[in-house]
């Protein structure tokens, strides 16, 4: 008997859990008819000058840069991330968006060769949008790994540095 109470509550805790409101999720702010879902454009980041793609959903927008640093020799760069809109100002669904992104931040020469740091960070942009475009301004903070030269002398710190970034992008079509 003394077994069958822990299943029990387990069961019960389980249903409660499944008939409960999703709370926890974010508001869809985005109705897909106001946008264009798909979009492709360019932009600069720092040194990294980029190719993009954008995909917005009813919770923000999700994006991926592909592109190359603008240091002697042109290291390959990505980033990926994500903006929920936070605070529209106007018409269509122009505003402040808050998000996070990861993936080359910077590059910098060490032992006479360019090297990328990984990193990550968080940023706040001002994005306006449309069913046409998507011109996005935004200011980050995020920090990338430690580089070493081949003595194993810290070359560059895992330090806060601020991230500018612009892009514009042109819809694909609607959904």
């Amino acid at each position: 008997m003394t077994r069958v109470y822990p299943l029990l509550a387990l069961i019960t805790l389980f249903n409660t859990a499944y008939a409960q409101d999703h709370h926890y999720l974010p508001d869809a702010k985005l109705p897909p008819e106001s946008v264009s879902t798909w979009n492709l454009g360019a932009g600069v980041t720092q040194q990294l000058i980029h190719l993009n793609t954008e995909w917005v959903n009813p919770y923000g927008i999700a994006y991926a840069k592909v592109g190359f640093f603008l240091t002697d020799d042109s290291p390959f760069g990505t980033q990926i991330g994500f903006r929920y809109p936070y605070y529209f100002t106007g018409k269509d669904k122009n505003g402040y968006y808050v998000g996070a992104y990861a993936g080359h931040i910077a590059s910098k020469q060490v032992d006479n060769k360019d090297e990328t740091r990984l990193g990550a960070g968080v940023d706040l942009a001002y994005v306006l949008l449309n069913k046409d475009r998507i011109s996005t301004f935004s200011v980050g903070l995020g920090a990338g790994e430690e580089l070493k030269n081949r003595e194993g002398v810290v070359v560059e710190h895992i330090e806060p540095k601020i991230q500018f970034s612009y892009t514009l992008s042109m819809g694909l079509g609607r959904k």
